[in-house]
């Protein structure tokens, strides 16, 4: 059970609150022998333990966003899946959609310089599920669409040699970028509900 929290908050006091441990990066994690940021590091023996994971970008935004009515988890691995679930939202509700790549930052950058940096891989994941959306969109959903759609036939050598593909593989997490590269390899639709990653089902509006 992953509960998403920002890292500027105290993340180890929330986790002793609601009895879970608290994880913040892959290095810190691995020293202690838990599973850290890196998915390949979760498996079977973590099933229905509590993990409280902070990040700058995936775990922040998804905290943030949280406030939303219904909140899909999306990437490369579950784009059709999460386009097939936004889209019956969409018919029974009526309500508009809006696909948020989480984005990356440099680690490397100084203090007083913009930290932000372009992030392909979400931007294609976000491609890869505005794709898949029917209805109408905005232009910006248009060319976001648009380049996943160019890009899907190199998409593994594209993130492979990315600017977070070659950050990881630098850092010895070459794993990390060939698992996060597959494209709708799972069905399983994420969405947050009382601050944690809940399986989503169809009726995840009405409950």
């Amino acid at each position: 059970m992953i509960f998403p929290y920002p890292p500027e908050l105290d993340g180890n006091k929330y986790a002793a609150s609601i009895g879970a441990e608290y994880i913040l990066g892959r290095a810190e994690a691995a020293k202690t022998g838990k599973p850290t940021l890196s998915p390949v590091t979760f498996n079977e023996e973590h099933r229905n333990k509590r993990y409280v994971l902070s990040s700058l970008n995936g775990a922040y935004c998804s905290w943030i966003a949280s406030k939303v009515p219904l909140l899909l988890i999306g990437s490369l691995l579950n784009a059709s899946a999460v386009a097939v679930m936004a889209d019956k939202l969409q018919q029974d509700t009526g309500a508009d959609i809006t696909v948020v790549p989480c984005g990356e930052i440099w680690n490397d950058a100084r203090e007083n310089e913009d930290r932000l940096r372009p992030s392909i891989e979400d931007y294609l994941g976000a491609g890869a599920i505005l794709a898949e959306l029917s209805g109408g969109k905005s232009p910006e959903a248009e060319v976001c669409s648009g380049a996943f759609t160019s890009s899907v036939i190199r998409l593994k050598e594209l993130v492979w040699d990315s600017g977070s593909g070659r950050e990881l593989r630098e850092r010895g997490y070459e794993e990390d970028v060939r698992y996060c590269s597959q494209l709708n390899v799972s069905g399983i639709v994420p969405i947050m509900k009382d601050g944690r990653f809940i399986e989503g089902t169809e009726n995840a509006w009405q409950g």
